[in-house]
């Protein structure tokens, strides 16, 4: 995506001439980036991800500048002994700037191994958490220009194709849309945004470890100067329109054949899809938070016959979609979640919402496995009944909503959406529009 006229500077990275970021440029920006809900007190807020740094923060200020209706949510891992009071510090920034505030704390990461991945991982997830409490449809995020040719320098010496395209403008996840609305501008510019405005932020030291892959990316690229930075940018971009139009192409070729259940499963029809379109459909059917390999795609389509990948399995089954038996993409049984305690609003298996009012004191959630009377299966195979939702009372399956099985009188209203992690065809915005 082109970021519109008025931008800060004529490039982001022109540090020396770094300007602030006007709300007028923030506001065309973000009217790209719509549609947005009516700015009225009856309808839920935009949510923003605010960590007290720089780049969240100038965010905040020139969201406020955009709208009134804004919900806060500060996250803080507990990782640091000053993290508390740097939560209660940003909270009382934003709300001096009109921005109704929650601190959302948590209290399982502990320092170790991977501890960037898990906080990350555990920050979303209470950032999701809190957006659907609130209502939220839309998650605004501090990334900004820098972030992203970090995240592509990265990427590149991994030897990615279409990771250059970097992070997405839009990401639609199950919850809500993540937007970008800072990718054009620098974080020079940010802070040059909070000091005109007079907003102090908060440097986080893990910006400075070396230990991080990121931070020595950073460190590179600093000692490369803009033309390097300027480089990596315009490489994301030309990523971006390729990345696009490819998703486009797989998006055409999904829904005109396959079609996907809400038991979980996707019919393929009697011909496999092509190696991308397959690809997207192990990723949201196995659940998994990559794609599979081209190659390792490429290697099952080209076997013609049943196999597993990434968490999926392909078969041959009777469903009803399809007259007869057809191609079928299915969960693999041995790669499911095992029982989870049943509550209203759980995720199973990082694709099955459950809905229930009733008291499910003592029953779990997990998958409905083998041993459905053939009858009660309505035509479904076998191997695909397995893979269903279903709740456990002890080790006595009674309830598979999908089927319509339900042993229990007041488990009769129990139901599960499929909500995968990941979507099939991706609703990400990228490149030039």
């Amino acid at each position: 995506m082109t970021p519109p006229g008025d931008a800060p500077s004529e490039h982001p990275f022109d540090e020396a001439g770094a300007r602030p970021v006007t709300p007028s440029y923030f506001a065309a920006v973000m009217a790209r980036l719509g549609p947005w809900l009516p700015d009225v007190s009856d309808v839920p807020p935009a949510a923003l991800a605010v960590s007290g740094g720089g780049d969240s923060l100038a965010l905040a200020w020139l969201a406020s500048r955009w709208r009134r209706g804004l919900q806060a949510f500060i996250v803080d891992h507990g990782l640091r002994p000053d993290s508390a009071q740097e939560a209660v510090e940003a909270a009382e920034r934003l709300e001096a700037m009109g921005i109704s505030t929650r601190i959302l704390t948590l209290h399982t990461l502990r320092a170790g191994p991977g501890v960037a991945d898990r906080a990350r991982d555990a920050r979303y997830a209470a950032l999701f958490a809190a957006c659907r409490e609130s209502g939220c449809v839309d998650l605004l995020l501090g990334h900004q220009a820098d972030d992203q040719i970090e995240t592509i320098a990265m990427r590149r010496a991994r030897g990615e194709g279409f990771g250059l395209s970097g992070m997405a403008w839009i990401t639609e996840t199950p919850d809500v849309r993540l937007v970008r609305p800072l990718l054009g501008v620098s974080r020079a510019a940010l802070r040059e945004t909070l000091r005109h405005a007079g907003v102090a932020w908060v440097d986080d030291p893990s910006n400075d470890d070396l230990r991080a892959e990121r931070v020595r990316v950073r460190r590179t690229l600093l000692e490369g100067g803009e033309t390097l930075k300027a480089e990596l940018f315009a490489l994301g971009r030309i990523s971006g329109i390729a990345r696009a139009a490819h998703e486009d192409a797989c998006a055409t070729e999904l829904a005109s054949m396959v079609s996907l259940s809400a038991g979980g499963w996707a019919t393929l029809g009697h011909d496999l899809p092509g190696d991308a379109a397959l690809a997207a459909l192990i990723r949201c059917v196995g659940a998994g938070a990559y794609p599979p390999s081209a190659d390792a795609v490429a290697a099952l389509r080209r076997r013609g016959r049943a196999g597993t990948l990434a968490g999926a399995r392909l078969l041959r089954a009777r469903t009803a979609a399809a007259a007869g038996q057809s191609w079928v993409l299915a969960r693999e049984p041995a790669a499911m979640d095992g029982r989870i305690e049943a509550r209203d609003g759980v995720v199973w298996d990082r694709r099955f919402v459950l809905h229930c009012d009733a008291d499910m004191v003592g029953l779990r959630v997990g998958a409905a496995s083998m041993g459905i009377d053939r009858r009660a299966r309505g035509g479904v195979a076998a191997a695909l009944c397995e893979t269903l939702p279903a709740l456990w009372r002890g080790e006595q399956r009674v309830c598979v909503p999908y089927l319509g099985i339900c042993e229990e009188e007041a488990l009769v209203g129990a139901e599960f959406s499929f909500a995968p992690n990941v979507a099939a065809a991706s609703g990400g915005v990228w490149g030039v529009s």
